[in-house]
């Protein structure tokens, strides 16, 4: 990998021996009009000591992203190297499910690079164009380590210019099943959220499957293609409410993730209203409140704190007494210790005991950016 060097500064110095593995923009000085993205930068101090690489990417907030921290440089065995030492840490998922993150971006040192796999069928996913080449060479290894039969790349939705899904390997399967301890679950490659479907849920639907919930209510709010209402089920509920903006992931819920349609009702609605319609006589034994990223930068956090903090004032009454509330965050705009004080003021008055579910082994947080998902359980 040719790399170019970079000599930064005294604050980005002591960011890098910090481990942090990004570089914004502002903290770069008017040396680096000089590069284009993609360029691999050897990042070095007033002493001229190589402390780290990093990609360049020219028109982004985000502007290095840390591949390796060293004097040594990084070339393709030493990806590959890397690669294997994190495949080594799924193992014992991989006794659990055929679903899980290979690559887990910068938390595996893989930065602006995601790679998931459902049973045979891989889905690549890069973040900047610059990462690009990096993450097209780290599928086609484990499309070979994995003996995968397709590959998948699908540029995420957050990505300025997403493109269109492409594939690399193989012939694209609509869907893809996957076992996941108890559970069949039914994933919509390339169409679907993220690569497909949720991997990071899992712990979610782990815990779910192992209560018991035999003759219990369940209220599934914001749930997508269904995957926690059929945990729920399998743990014995004899009623699931799906609620969902979407229509066509309802219908895919209702397709492919409902084990007996009698018990699953499925409404398409914009659950911030509907959650104020709902009769007060409905009274549920499980609430899941899990929505999608409502801060994508630091400005809407506010505004986002504070509809979590409504929609679970709106939905407590409808929990019955000794219920169980499950709610999620799943951005890192949010900090842990901001959801949680929330959750706590919004919930603990009514639900004093408040369990903190841990994130998988192939969702590792490796910076404080990387901990992104926080699920509670309140009972």
């Amino acid at each position: 990998m040719k790399t170019r060097r970079y000599q930064v500064k005294k604050e980005v110095e002591t960011i890098l021996k910090h481990g942090h593995p990004w570089i914004f923009k502002s903290h770069l000085s008017s040396a680096s009009s000089v590069f284009k993205s993609g360029d691999c930068l050897a990042l070095m101090n007033a002493a001229n000591e190589v402390l780290a690489y990093g990609i360049f990417e020219k028109d982004a907030l985000i502007a290095i992203r840390i591949i390796k921290f060293g004097k040594t440089p990084p070339d393709a065995e030493w990806l590959k190297s890397k690669l294997k030492k994190c495949l080594l840490k799924r193992e014992n998922i991989k006794n659990f499910t055929e679903g899980y993150r290979a690559i887990h971006g910068e938390n595996d040192g893989f930065p602006g690079v995601v790679f998931d796999v459902y049973h045979k069928t891989g889905v690549l996913q890069t973040y900047v164009p610059s990462v690009d080449s990096i993450g097209r060479y780290l599928a086609k290894v484990l499309q070979k380590e994995l003996q995968l039969e397709t590959v998948i790349w699908k540029a995420p939705s957050r990505r300025k210019k997403p493109g269109v899904t492409r594939i690399l390997y193989g012939s694209h399967p609509k869907v893809q099943w996957m076992r996941e301890g108890k559970l069949k679950v039914a994933v919509d490659i390339g169409e679907g959220q993220k690569s497909g479907t949720f991997l990071d849920l899992r712990g979610l639907r782990k815990f779910l499957a192992l209560q018991n919930l035999k003759g219990k209510r369940v209220l599934n709010l914001f749930s997508y293609t269904g995957t926690l209402g059929l945990a729920a089920e399998v743990a014995g509920a004899s009623e699931i409410w799906n609620v969902d903006i979407s229509k066509g992931a309802l219908k895919f819920s209702e397709t492919h993730h409902s084990l007996d349609k009698k018990k699953y009702r499925y409404v398409a609605a914009d659950i911030f209203h509907w959650v104020e319609s709902l009769p007060p006589f409905e009274k549920f034994d499980v609430i899941i409140v899990d929505p999608p990223s409502m801060a994508s930068d630091a400005k809407q956090v506010p505004v986002a704190l504070k509809a979590y903090a409504k929609i679970y004032r709106r939905v407590l009454p409808h929990l019955k007494h000794k219920g169980m509330m499950i709610v999620c965050c799943c951005t890192s705009r949010i900090s842990r210790a901001k959801f949680t004080e929330v959750a706590k003021k919004s919930l603990s008055s009514t639900l004093p005991k408040m369990k903190s579910l841990p994130s998988e082994d192939d969702h590792p947080v490796g910076f404080p950016e990387g901990d992104y998902l926080k699920m509670f359980v309140f009972s």
